[in-house]
């Protein structure tokens, strides 16, 4: 349970006059945005997360921002976390790595409140949100940048609102800052409507954000939550839709590489002879596990679609990763390099397939045409991994390098992991039949009982 108190000088943050460098870094960083704003109100996790309690954030400071008449930026609250980065560097939470890399995850968050008339302090619902999202973080050991989606499916504030979704951004005010225990940058949550979210899978984050800065009521340059925006940016302005979202589809396709997901499959070719079948990967009570190379280029698949690269490619499965496009998670940095070639033969051995069948929940199938038409057509790939163990599904083009999915193997099975390679001709005749798909009025109805099936 948190508490919201008052905070002062070396004492804002409950601590004893001997500052943490991590957290007197971020503390200065805003006191250099309210210098009059010493003493913000501040939610507390009355028991930290080191010892035991259940939220990482050890603290949420809730600050006044005036905005900037200049550029039509509205009276606002501005909530920023300490936390998801080290604070203390003696691996009470984090793992001290140095001052090199990030500083924990390497990131904290930030949330922009539309200030309503008459509010003399800042509601507090956005704290719980952000240690939620803080939760999955420390939960997953994924970690979040700019452009990212978060489909979150209720009211972030619990109301009948129509923000109910998420997409992260640079904040504008916050630099990012040294600390002793590594780099930390400021990510903003910002709250958008389920259209806005859909159009931003299908596109990318970055347009949608880009669009969202340009219209006031949606968030104007600063991308300010109001949750009492009753209209989408499409409503608002209907040009939006056909001459950026549906043109930047076309042109450019869909950056979103792959999605956490509800989904099995399963392999059609022969019965299930022993416990190395992928019917038991996919369907029993105890799937395999992933080896530590599978789970590297897997996880790499997700991250790729964050980049605009010229050639799609898959990394291969024996590389390391070399990402400079967002920090590596805690898992990341813990995980031996050389324990992914301790791995038993049959769990890498690559098998190729004659027939399979794909089984996804309602949100997944929707996505299928966004996986085709946003993905493969622009010769790149798109990932679903299961929420629930180490299945883990890729679409490919045949423009991508490193799968080992191949034309004359369309079908190809690394462990629990399966890659389907579809040409042009097969995409478009599955974009025909899935047209159903983009209506979704009848499906929404009873969310829960919708499954699609695929058989190929």
């Amino acid at each position: 349970m948190d508490e919201v108190r008052p905070t002062s000088g070396a004492q804002a943050h409950g601590l004893v006059p001997l500052f943490p460098p991590g957290l007197q870094a971020i503390y200065g960083e805003c006191r250099r945005l309210y210098p009059e704003q010493a003493n913000p109100l501040q939610v507390t996790a009355i028991v930290k997360y080191w010892l035991g309690g259940p939220d990482p954030l050890d603290y949420i400071s809730m600050y006044r921002n005036v905005g900037c008449p200049a550029q039509d930026v509205q009276e606002h609250w501005h909530y920023v976390s300490f936390g998801l980065s080290d604070l203390y560097g003696d691996n009470r939470v984090h793992e001290f790595t140095g001052p090199d890399g990030p500083s924990g995850f390497g990131f904290e968050l930030t949330f922009r409140l539309k200030r309503e008339v008459g509010e003399t302090a800042p509601p507090t619902w956005p704290a719980e949100l952000m240690q939620g999202l803080a939760r999955y973080v420390f939960q997953s050991e994924n970690t979040f940048c700019s452009g990212d989606h978060v489909s979150w499916h209720s009211p972030l504030d619990n109301s009948e609102s129509r923000i109910q979704h998420m997409l992260l951004t640079e904040d504008p005010q916050m630099q990012p800052v040294q600390t002793p225990f590594g780099t930390v940058s400021f990510l903003q949550i910002v709250g958008v409507c389920t259209e806005e979210l859909q159009a931003a899978q299908q596109w990318n984050g970055q347009g949608i954000l880009e669009l969202m800065r340009g219209v006031r009521v949606a968030g104007g340059p600063w991308l300010i939550t109001d949750m009492r925006r009753g209209e989408t940016i499409f409503e608002i302005d209907p040009q939006l839709q056909q001459e950026r979202v549906d043109q930047g589809i076309e042109t450019e396709g869909s950056n979103l590489s792959g999605v956490s997901a509800k989904c099995v499959w399963d392999d059609l070719s022969r019965p299930p002879e022993d416990e190395e079948d992928s019917r038991s990967i996919c369907i029993g009570s105890q799937p395999r596990r992933l080896s530590d190379k599978d789970t590297e280029q897997i996880r790499e698949t997700l991250r790729k679609g964050l980049e605009f690269n010229s050639k799609a490619a898959l990394p291969p499965i024996n590389s390391q990763k070399q990402s400079h496009e967002r920090p590596q998670s805690r898992k990341d940095s813990l995980e031996s390099e050389s324990s992914a070639a301790i791995v038993p033969h049959e769990l890498v051995r690559t098998r190729q397939l004659e027939s399979v069948h794909l089984k996804f929940n309602q949100e997944s199938g929707t996505l299928l045409p966004l996986c085709l038409r946003g993905r493969l057509l622009h010769g790149r790939h798109f990932t679903y991994k299961s929420i629930n163990g180490d299945t883990a599904i890729t679409f490919v083009s045949t423009g991508v390098e490193g799968a080992f999915a191949t034309e004359e193997h369309p079908y190809a099975a690394h462990g629990p992991w399966l890659q389907i390679l579809l040409t042009e001709e097969f995409v478009e005749q599955m974009l025909g039949d899935l047209q159903e798909l983009n209506t979704r009025d009848e499906a929404s109805k009873n969310p829960l009982q919708v499954t699609f099936y695929f058989q190929f």
